[in-house]
């Protein structure tokens, strides 16, 4: 196999670790990786994929500028039709620049965020965001510092050091975080709160969500059960919520957590302790503070490392990830199975009952032999709206184009 085929995607679409949200109905996916012939291969920075989700088409759009580096682990956020792109890990290794690119123009193009203000977070990847306010609020992460910055803090755990050079500075350490840094994007200005409370463990790997004033963070560190912190964003004061061993999720990392409501968590697959993928679903109700495993129809599709996005009728909207990572542990090492799947299905959790009218769509969407005769007689936007329902539940390959 040469360069070139072993760099080849399997499919445009496969990926994991991307970032994913939904604008118009219509699903935007940008970066991730596949596993090629063993080898992880980052997806190009030079496009970004739309799916409409009334048809389930999907539209390549190219992006100009200054475009991030090959990344992983980096962190994606969408606001007021702008995506930013914070972190992650390029070829020369652990960075904290700063993408950004506004999706409402004709001709997309990445713009690199140089003079921004306030210090910049250190290097770190498997972070995560919540957008409040105009704000982009970063939790956690796995990177490194100078052994200056650790000295005298306990928001970083070390788990390594190196005799690297950063500038002057001779150590180099590596480990987890779980510090609070903020982004003003109309400013452009840096800052880190000071909080108050039980704040979470260092970690990264994790799930973030927002509901209202209110970010919730969860998983990402081996425990029994899954746990939960809230972050009040105005007073910077955390909550930790005592769980009951018998009751919550196993604990996980690499999985998804979605407001469905303005006080529920909707969380889905994951990594288990035990380093298998996850099918199971689950409910956080952060007024009752439980947990409730959820009906799952697609219990045939274990995730890890996907996007799940709030869509129409607060539908679920699960993209990508991998169905069948393993992580094998022992005294020794911890090793990923290179026998990795890729996913490219978009896929649905329904959170609650659907009107009439979405419910007549989706019939006849799935049916149109029941009712061919008939669809010529309906006004020409509701035709074109079932045409593309029609599309949505055919069995074919997701439709492709440039």
């Amino acid at each position: 196999m040469d360069a070139a085929e072993r760099d080849a995607p399997v499919s445009r679409l496969e990926r994991s670790s991307h970032t994913a949200f939904i604008e118009n109905n219509t699903l935007y996916v940008w970066g991730g990786y596949q596993v090629v012939a063993g080898e992880d291969v980052i997806l190009p920075s030079d496009e970004i994929w739309l799916c409409d989700l009334d048809s389930g088409t999907w539209e390549r759009r190219e992006i100009t500028g200054d475009k991030p580096s090959d990344l992983s682990g980096f962190c994606g956020s969408y606001v007021n039709g702008t995506l930013y792109i914070f972190a992650g890990c390029d070829p020369v290794g652990y960075t904290n620049q700063m993408y950004s690119i506004d999706l409402t123009e004709p001709s997309c193009s990445w713009k690199k965020l140089t003079d921004t203000k306030g210090a910049t977070p250190s290097p770190r990847n498997k972070h995560s965001c919540w957008v409040h306010r105009d704000r982009l609020i970063y939790f956690g992460g796995y990177g490194c510092k100078t052994i200056g910055e650790v000295r005298n803090t306990s928001s970083f755990v070390v788990e390594e050091m190196s005799w690297s050079t950063i500038g002057n500075t001779l150590f180099r350490c590596w480990g987890w975080n779980n510090e609070v840094c903020v982004f003003d994007i109309h400013t452009a200005t840096w800052s880190m709160p000071e909080t108050q409370g039980p704040a979470p463990g260092p970690r990264g790997c994790h799930a973030s969500a927002l509901l209202g004033n209110k970010g919730y963070i969860s998983g990402g560190v081996e425990t029994a059960v899954l746990d939960m912190f809230c972050l009040d964003l105005k007073t910077w004061t955390w909550t930790q919520f005592d769980i009951s061993s018998s009751s919550g999720p196993q604990g996980r990392s690499m999985f998804t957590m979605t407001p469905t409501s303005d006080h529920t968590l909707f969380v889905y697959g994951g990594l288990s302790v035990e380093g298998k993928t996850l099918n199971d679903t689950w409910q956080f109700n952060t007024q009752k503070r439980d947990w409730t495993k959820m009906r799952n129809p697609h219990k045939d599709k274990p995730r890890v490392c996907h996007t799940a996005c709030l869509g129409n009728d607060n539908d679920i909207v699960v993209f990508g990830g991998s169905s069948n990572m393993c992580i094998l542990m022992d005294t020794v090492a911890v090793l990923r199975s290179p026998t990795q799947t890729h996913c490219k299905d978009v896929f649905v959790f329904q959170t609650q009952p659907y009107s009439l009218y979405r419910l007549c769509e989706d019939f006849i969407g799935s049916n149109p032999e029941l009712f061919r005769k008939h669809l010529n007689w309906l006004p020409s936007k509701l035709y074109d709206k079932v045409a593309k329902r029609v599309a949505f539940f055919s069995p074919t390959e997701p439709v492709l184009t440039a």
